[in-house]
């Protein structure tokens, strides 16, 4: 029996080695051309680089992309909607948690139907002209938040159900107020989950597409997913200045998801411990 656990938790990470690998190709391809001249990139192979490697190729991007206004464009779309979707789901999913009324009830299944209600563009943007948020940030950074909230909600409510109610009465007891109660102790015990949810909504609103291509029409409020797009069709033959585009708008995907998944797992660890 030990043979074949061994052989069988073998055979699947052999498996998950190579998925991992699959995976990897495309980013090493974009990696290895965004290094190469024009005329080698247009191979579009895994062949390394000639030397001197093109480091020119960035600033080229850089420059004809206008990726520093997107870039920080995409990083206030981003940083802002992770904040409001964070605070506002965690204080949400705590008072679903705690106070399990028939409205919690119905209030929080309504927002998690969510999760699988598709999004309707014509109605939106209706919503999105009488309110005057068509074409400002504002406006994109609260469609974000309203995107990414409701799962945020499942997510980080499964966590707070979990914990026991009788640290609510200890800190009341103690002279906590609510917001000192969940301030203080709430949330340091939902790290993991936070964490989590700051991953995944930086992932979905930095990568979101369609959204900003309907709702801005000014290109000084793109992010980088419309710039790449736009630099695309401009030197959509020079693949090196391509692949040298989208390597640079997935460097902070890739960063906030290693850093995100250390966190994740050491507070996971560090709560094992604990209990």
């Amino acid at each position: 029996m030990k043979a074949k656990k061994k052989a069988a938790a073998a055979a699947v990470n052999a498996a998950a080695w190579i998925i991992t690998a699959i995976c990897l190709v495309p980013m090493l391809l974009i990696l290895l051309n965004s290094f190469k001249d024009s005329l080698g990139a247009s191979e579009m192979n895994l062949k390394f680089p000639a030397i001197p490697l093109q480091w020119n190729n960035f600033l080229v991007v850089i420059e004809k992309g206008k990726l520093l206004t997107s870039f920080m464009n995409s990083c206030i779309y981003s940083v802002v909607s992770v904040f409001l979707c964070t605070v506002l789901a965690s204080m949400a999913s705590y008072v679903f948690s705690r106070n399990r009324s028939k409205l919690n009830r119905f209030l929080y299944l309504y927002m998690v139907l969510g999760i699988t209600m598709p999004v309707n563009y014509v109605a939106l943007t209706k919503v999105m002209m009488f309110l005057t948020l068509n074409n400002t940030r504002l406006g994109i950074v609260l469609l974000y938040t309203a995107m990414q909230l409701p799962f945020s909600v499942f997510l980080i409510h499964g966590f707070v159900a979990k914990l026991p109610a009788e640290l609510d009465e200890a800190a009341v007891i103690d002279g906590c107020s609510p917001v000192r109660l969940f301030v203080s102790v709430i949330l340091p015990l939902l790290k993991p989950a936070i964490a989590t949810v700051i991953v995944l909504t930086f992932l979905n609103t930095w990568n979101e597409f369609v959204s900003p291509l309907y709702f801005l029409s000014s290109s000084s409020k793109w992010p980088m997913t419309l710039s790449v797009y736009n630099f695309f069709g401009m030197y959509f033959k020079d693949w090196n200045l391509v692949c040298a585009d989208i390597l640079l708008t997935s460097l902070p995907v890739i960063l906030v998801y290693l850093l995100g998944q250390k966190y994740i797992v050491s507070g996971m660890t560090a709560g094992a411990v604990k209990g």
